[in-house]
């Protein structure tokens, strides 16, 4: 590799590594040849994007095969980028950078973390101020790219700490897709008890007669999504934290509980709207089609109405263009589930939030999932939606709103069918026995009482006129004008 690219992977946060070392291009290739794949797509985040053409490169040329760089994902770019790679035919995907781990759901995946520099000792050192008493019971997480580190801090601390539990990074992870990884000293769990958690492309397995709440966390990498998402999985655990780009540690402050409190305020904005929008964040994560179709029967369960809306990453201005829209629920990975929703005109929750607020057999415990696939049947927090009487079309049910304090009516429909989408006249149905008339389409009577409708074409209203030889220029300065911004006489 040449010094320019070394140079390069040292501004992305790898100093002083050889190139091969970092991106790991032997066991790369050999994951490519021992499969016979032909097509590979590259996938890099941003910051990587600048060693593509090198790692590419050394690929094609190492491995015999055609590679194609994917930048510049739709959604978040520690998730699977398939649809992409689809596009141009790849048979299978290697990501690099630091990932969330959600399973592929069609092609085989290869990891490459890389190796972000920590000072072990230092972190070891850390570790020990925050955990005097040598008998603590500590699970200590880390951020995918320090994964190499893990086996030389467990030498460190196992001796010292016989309650001290790290855990690992799963071999493979569930779905169709093969993922594939290097293996390295840290992806050895302690498996000495009888209890093992699965949560987040890791597993670690807890001491005999134990809970996650009996343990503390002790996470290694940078604050960010992935060390939010601990927190408010595991919120009853004490988290403590060490950055190994500054060489500094800290315990985490209690802020997470009013982080609660905030998602648990928009839970109850859920219940107060009408009209609730599907926000598809993720095309790579698997199930994430099972889990739409499940929000859909959840949210017309519960006497609302759903929209489906596919657009890519999200910002203010795309969501203000539905003012119909009451609330959004968003579809993707755990990390990226978590949106700051503050600046947004209508509230943005999880698929979590959204059964919360529609199933009343699914009670708020303190409990927080991020993983939407825990909520699919089979899965470790699956609650079946409540059966509505037999006996009647739709089930009233009356509560009071925390919010405005006035009494909401929700409908539990009977039926598991979702409406079918009938013609523009027949805009007015009966909604039971006593002849009471509901509209089944919110969207449109919203934009009819609009002011402005937006431009409509207005077939066979507008004249035909020939066409005129209109200004030229630029703004500033037609053609036509003067110095004073006149017209010219013709």
């Amino acid at each position: 590799m040449s010094e320019a690219v070394e140079a390069s992977a040292a501004e992305a946060g790898w100093p002083g590594a050889d190139m091969d070392h970092i991106y790991q291009i032997s066991e790369t290739c050999r994951f490519i040849t021992s499969q016979g794949y032909k097509k590979v797509a590259l996938q890099f985040p941003d910051e990587l994007l600048v060693d593509s053409i090198a790692v590419s490169a050394a690929v094609e040329q190492e491995a015999n095969v055609k590679t194609y760089v994917l930048g510049d994902t739709s959604y978040g770019s520690c998730c699977v980028d398939e649809v992409t790679a689809e596009h141009v035919g790849a048979e299978c995907i290697v990501h690099y950078g630091r990932s969330c781990l959600s399973p592929a759901a069609r092609l085989p995946v290869m990891y490459v973390f890389g190796r972000s520099p920590i000072d072990v000792q230092r972190c070891a050192t850390a570790f020990r101020e925050l955990f005097p008493d040598s008998e603590s019971h500590v699970v200590v997480l880390h951020d995918v790219t320090y994964s190499h580190a893990i086996d030389d801090l467990r030498c460190l601390l196992s001796d010292s700490y016989p309650h001290i539990v790290f855990s690992a990074l799963k071999d493979h992870t569930l779905g169709q897709g093969e993922v594939h990884r290097p293996l390295t000293g840290g992806d050895k769990a302690d498996c000495m008890g009888d209890t093992v958690i699965h949560k987040f492309g890791r597993h670690f397995c807890l001491k005999d007669g134990k809970t996650v709440e009996n343990y503390s966390m002790f996470y290694i990498g940078h604050e960010g999504l992935t060390l939010t998402n601990f927190m408010m999985t595991w919120n009853r655990c004490a988290f403590s934290s060490f950055d190994p780009g500054t060489s500094t540690a800290r315990a985490e402050s209690v802020s997470i509980n009013k982080a609660l409190m905030k998602r648990y305020y928009a839970i109850e904005q859920v219940k107060d709207a009408s009209v609730v929008g599907i926000l598809v964040g993720t095309l790579g994560v698997a199930s994430y089609l099972t889990i739409i179709e499940q929000l859909k029967e959840c949210i017309h369960k519960a006497g609302k109405k759903s929209y489906l809306f596919a657009m890519g990453k999200l910002n203010v201005p795309k969501l203000a263009n539905f003012l119909e829209i009451d609330v959004y629920v968003l579809v993707a990975c755990p990390e990226n589930s978590l949106l700051d929703c503050s600046e947004f005109h209508r509230p943005v929750v999880t698929p979590f939030e959204m059964e919360v607020a529609c199933n009343k057999h699914r009670e708020w415990s303190g409990e927080y999932i991020t993983d939407f696939r825990d909520l699919l049947p089979g899965g470790s927090s699956h609650v079946h939606f409540p059966k509505p009487d037999a006996s009647a079309t739709e089930e009233d049910v009356t509560d009071v709103s925390l919010i405005t304090g006035a009494l909401r009516s929700s409908r539990l429909n009977s039926s598991s069918e979702l409406p079918k989408v009938s013609s523009p006249s027949s805009s007015l149905v009966v909604r039971n026995q006593t002849l009471t008339v509901a509209n089944t389409n919110t969207a449109a009577s919203f934009l009819a009482g609009r002011s402005w409708q937006g431009l409509e074409p207005k077939l066979g209203e507008t004249p035909v006129v020939k066409a005129m030889e209109g200004r030229r220029g630029i703004a500033i300065a037609y053609e036509e004008e003067g110095a004073d911004g006149r017209e010219r006489p013709s």
